[in-house]
């Protein structure tokens, strides 16, 4: 079988991400000098998508081909949002802990880059935890 151009550029290509509010601002800088492609939840919704549920931009992030950052360990506890990412068969990546310190959060995810960026190529529904030192697969 023969790839068409496009298909195998998105093959090849690097992935996107897309940076729940919750990350902060600064994440998203650090993580776009460190060469990530990252979006912000800020640059695509009025207000820093204070009143965007969870569902819709997950929905959002995961129609636009992006695998999505956060902090929300809740979310894997949360039917609305994980049949959002059921239903786009997107690929979440939670940090471990939420209580990090801005720098650690930024030095687990830039740690464990080459993991997650393989993850996040892989196939969805899944929703991966960042420890300091590796990722590994929560659900489904």
């Amino acid at each position: 079988m023969t790839l068409s151009k496009t298909s195998a550029e998105l093959l090849s290509a690097e992935p996107e991400f897309f940076i729940d509010r919750c990350l902060g601002h600064r994440t998203a800088i650090e993580l776009a000098a460190a060469g990530w492609r990252v979006h912000r939840i800020a640059d695509h919704f009025p207000d820093d998508g204070q009143k965007t549920s969870d569902p819709e931009w997950i929905a959002y992030g995961v129609e636009l081909g992006w695998a999505l950052l956060t902090q929300d360990l809740r979310i894997r506890y949360r039917a609305d949002e994980l049949a959002s990412l059921q239903a786009s068969a997107g690929v979440m990546f939670v940090l471990a802990n939420g209580n990090l310190m801005i720098r650690e959060k930024i030095d687990h995810f830039i740690l464990n880059q080459a993991a997650i960026h393989a993850a996040a190529a892989g196939p969805g529904p899944a929703l991966h935890k960042i420890y300091a030192d590796r990722i590994a697969k929560i659900w489904p």
